[in-house]
């Protein structure tokens, strides 16, 4: 994919553009920790991240890939419910589960839906589970932090899940969000973001 169109760059750039050193930022779908490590490098060793995800895979690879590139990581689960005060806490639970875990409000939160990039394409994000921790995040996020979403409409599940992002993002109030929306419109199946900044 060029860099005109990878949507995921995109993302993390209007993330880049809200978060400083030491603020506490969501990666709602570790998958390989591209968007944990991203988070990370931009909040720095004073920051904390929240990093979810139910495979197991996806935490062994996003704990490797922060490790190599020497961010403080530590483990967490739907038992001990811990969380780090600074560095990264790889959650292995559902991004559902996002009000257990969060401790104040973020000031940036991602989400890079559909399946984990080399892994089992069938086991995918889900519209309920996803929805829900977006409505919470859109709850909790701090006042001038941005929320970026990007949906994969190509694979199964993918459009529904999709419209529903979009059906929450569309309602959001207009006074007091702003909601930006950058797709591929000759391409139907081609990814696209949402992102929402809260005023």
């Amino acid at each position: 994919m060029s860099h005109f169109s990878n949507i995921v760059s995109r993302a993390q750039q209007l993330l880049s553009e809200v978060l400083t050193s030491g603020d506490l930022a969501v990666d709602l779908t570790a998958g390989n920790g591209s968007d944990t490590l991203f988070l990370a490098q931009t909040v720095g060793p004073t920051g904390q991240i929240l990093a979810f995800d139910i495979q197991e895979q996806a935490l062994v690879n996003t704990f490797a890939k922060l490790k190599q590139a020497g961010i403080d990581v530590f483990r967490s689960g739907r038992t001990t419910r811990a969380i780090a005060p600074t560095g990264v806490t790889l959650i292995g639970a559902s991004h559902e589960y996002l009000s257990e875990y969060l401790p104040a409000p973020p000031k940036g939160i991602i989400a890079n839906l559909g399946y984990l990039p080399g892994g089992d394409e069938t086991l995918t994000t889900r519209t309920d589970s996803t929805l829900a921790a977006l409505r919470y995040s859109t709850e909790m996020l701090a006042k001038g932090g941005r929320i970026a979403v990007v949906v994969y409409p190509g694979h199964s599940g993918g459009d529904a899940e999709g419209r529903g992002v979009d059906a929450l993002f569309a309602a959001l109030p207009l006074k007091l969000w702003q909601v930006l929306r950058i797709d591929v419109p000759n391409s139907s199946a081609a990814p696209y973001l949402l992102v929402a900044e809260k005023k």
